[in-house]
């Protein structure tokens, strides 16, 4: 005999809009100001394969940023490809491909110090 098994995904134990991170600039980025719009968290690091991303992001960015917030959340966790300093990610980023959408600190999306942002 065949038994449906359904998978339930797991409800989130807090809302987007209350969890805290930092800006690259080390300031409290406040979710909550972004209702209403789609949020595009997007790992990023400037020595990965998928590093002129950042290009498309940032065209991406321009043309519905009106309703669409783009944040880049550098991690190191992915064989090192994110070595930088908060001030060289964000110099990287501006004068390789002018990015203008919103950089967080670097976290860690994965292990014992794992960012909220990824629980």
């Amino acid at each position: 005999m065949f038994t449906p098994f359904f998978s339930k995904a797991q409800e989130p134990t807090q809302s987007i809009y209350n969890i805290s991170i930092n800006s690259i600039d080390n300031q409290p980025i406040n979710l909550a100001d972004y209702k209403g719009k789609k949020i595009l968290f997007v790992n990023v690091a400037s020595k990965c394969g998928f590093t002129p991303q950042y290009e498309d992001l940032e065209k991406l960015y321009e043309t519905y940023k009106d309703k669409l917030v783009i944040i880049g959340v550098p991690c190191n966790q992915f064989n090192e490809q994110e070595p930088g300093s908060a001030e060289e990610i964000k110099s990287f980023c501006k004068v390789n491909y002018g990015v203008t959408f919103l950089l967080t600190e670097k976290v860690d999306v994965k292990g014992d110090h794992q960012h909220p942002l990824y629980k």
